[in-house]
């Protein structure tokens, strides 16, 4: 299989080791200023050659260009350091769904930063993805333990995600989406006043009770060391229907930009001229901000409908195309680009195609997904 571009860098590796067929990757980032491979993504790759036996990985001598050939994943206890410009969630997420397919169950322990605005928070992925897993049959000890938190810009967080072996994955028919019936969430502060956390749970109360009495928002404080190395604080939530779709979102506290020796000549060079200015940075945000921000955002994720949440989508059409030889449907909200891009690379991989419809008496831009699945079989513990 050959690709080009840096997009989709993960998921294209993830289909890669699901078919065992060799990826080219080439054209990554080649007319940049600073070509090749980042350090978050050869990082990456280090870890699917934790994760696996025999696999064979080759990158070009300028970075824009690799080529995996796949080998056998093999499982067992791993343990991984994140590079701190990328969060935990940037590796886990595409690692969750490879996990059920290992030889051994993994016990993966990744150290790093636990949340930021770029991937999905470690939260997220615990309350919202492994939840979405069982499905699928993936339920008997699917764990996720949140054992440090880690901030930016410092990190210092760390989790441990446990999952166990599966032979074949169920078919699923999810059309019905229900109404939200509760609301649940995690408020976290680390290195700050705990008093944020029940600001946060205040604040967004004040949007979400309009709606639905049902709430129920965690407040997750962590002291010592294991509250990482910088100050932070982040509000995820979680909407669940009638019918078991979930919704979520997640906003998270600015980290305060270090003052650096250009900044200090650039503001004695403004007061030259009258004029004093501060450094180009991000503006802080209070707590109050965080949340109003992750409750609008949760408002809108409903309004959009469907029985998946957009952040998840990949994972069900890659699950749907892994799943028994029979037709599965899904009811989706608006496909994201990163979801259609993502159904043109499955029919290269596996050769499966998706028959989508538009969905009655849904909201504007429902859709309804069905394919056929492969029938695929876990290989790896068949050898075990």
């Amino acid at each position: 299989m050959q690709w080009n571009g840096h997009e989709q860098f993960r998921t294209r590796l993830v289909l890669s080791f699901m078919s065992g067929k060799a990826v080219k990757i080439t054209g990554i980032r080649s007319m940049d200023k600073d070509p090749g491979l980042r350090d978050y993504e050869v990082s990456f790759l280090r870890l699917l050659e934790k994760i696996s036996n025999g696999s064979h990985i080759e990158i070009s001598h300028t970075g824009t260009a690799i080529l995996v050939k796949p080998g056998i994943l093999s499982g067992g206890p791993i343990t991984h350091d994140c590079p701190l410009s990328r969060s935990i969630g940037y590796f886990l997420e595409p690692i969750v769904a490879l996990a059920p397919f290992s030889k051994r169950p993994l016990m993966l322990t990744l150290k790093g930063v636990t949340t930021d605005e770029k991937d999905l928070g470690v939260d997220l992925i615990r309350i919202g993805l492994l939840p979405l897993l069982t499905a699928f049959g993936v339920e008997d000890g699917v764990e996720l333990k949140i054992k440090k938190r880690g901030a930016l810009p410092g990190g210092g967080g760390e989790v441990q995600f446990i999952a166990p072996v599966v032979k074949t994955l169920k078919t699923i028919n999810f059309v019905n989406s229900g109404r939200v019936k509760r609301i649940r969430g995690v408020a976290h502060a680390v290195r700050v006043s705990p008093q944020f956390s029940n600001r946060m749970i205040d604040a967004s109360r004040s949007i979400l009770n309009r709606f639905i009495p049902d709430i129920y928002i965690h407040s997750d404080v962590y002291k010592g060391e294991d509250s990482g190395k910088s100050p932070g604080y982040a509000l995820s939530l979680l909407a669940e229907t009638t019918e078991g779709a979930l919704f979520y979102s997640e906003a998270v506290s600015v980290p305060r930009r270090e003052p650096r020796p250009e900044d200090e000549r650039r503001k004695k060079k403004d007061r030259i001229f009258g004029e004093d200015k501060e450094p180009d940075g991000p503006i802080p945000v209070t707590p109050e901000d965080v949340a109003l921000r992750a409750a609008r955002e949760l408002l809108l994720e409903v309004q959009r409908g469907g029985c998946v949440d957009r952040k998840h989508q990949w994972i069900v059409l890659l699950y749907m195309v892994l799943g028994s030889e029979d037709v599965g449907k899904v009811r989706m909200g608006p496909l994201t680009v990163r979801s259609i891009q993502f159904l043109r690379d499955l029919k290269e991989a596996f050769g499966t195609s998706f028959k989508i419809v538009p969905a009655v008496g849904g909201a504007d831009g429902e859709l309804l997904l069905s394919c056929y699945g492969t029938g695929y079989t876990n290989v790896n513990r068949a050898v075990a």
